[in-house]
């Protein structure tokens, strides 16, 4: 195993990415699993936390895997092997639609005093507990670039050499600790992997100054 935990990882994460300290960065999580490490993140980096929301789409008959993703906005990246796995359009559609009311669900619960940050102008990094197909990164870091930031960074503990390549056109700057030969699940590299619940991301998030300031 490569780290203890995700707040391992994280404290990893941030030793990699402090260049940006002092930037006041903008540190976004895709959840829920990467919540807990943008928190530590963000605190190292003396910048805000908040959430950027993308749903996998899985494959049919395997929801598991991951033939593309979606963003909040229903953009939609597929995978290159997305019709090899039975993906046709009339099933992309379906499973769209499905993901984009789980995401305003999430939005709802997520940020309930507040809209997202806004990334304008701000560096921004993006992280995730680790890339298997790179699909979900893709959307989160197309999704922010089109809200102009000024440096978009990716950010993860772990993943596969060509997940790496399919996001690398997607960000300015691309921090990755670890680039195993054999990868077959992001988890397989934690000794602890245990499930985020929405709880504990509402938690985090309404903990954070960025929330606290817009409650008050």
């Amino acid at each position: 195993m490569l780290f203890a935990n995700r707040e391992d990882a994280a404290r990893r994460l941030a030793r990699a990415l402090a260049v940006h300290d002092g930037s006041n960065p903008l540190v976004l999580a895709i959840p829920r699993g990467a919540v807990p490490m943008a928190k530590v993140i963000a605190q190292a980096l003396h910048g805000e936390l908040d959430v950027v929301l993308v749903r996998k789409l899985g494959a049919p008959g395997n929801p598991e895997y991951a033939i593309g993703a979606i963003d909040e906005g229903g953009w939609v990246y597929l995978s290159p092997w997305a019709r090899a796995a039975g993906a046709d359009a009339q099933y992309v559609e379906g499973v769209k639609r499905h993901e984009l009311e789980i995401l305003r669900a999430r939005r709802a619960r997520y940020s309930p005093l507040r809209t997202a940050l806004d990334p304008a102008g701000r560096v921004v990094i993006v992280v995730d507990d680790g890339l298997a197909t790179g699909a979900t990164m893709i959307a989160a870091l197309h999704g922010l670039r089109a809200r102009g930031p000024k440096k978009l960074v990716c950010a993860v503990p772990v993943a596969p050499a060509d997940s790496l390549d399919a996001v690398r056109p997607y960000c300015d700057e691309l921090v990755c600790l670890h680039t195993p030969a054999d990868f077959y699940a992001v988890g397989q590299f934690y000794a602890d992997f245990g499930q985020v619940e929405d709880e504990e991301v509402v938690r985090l998030l309404a903990d954070s100054p960025a929330q606290s300031r817009t409650a008050q």
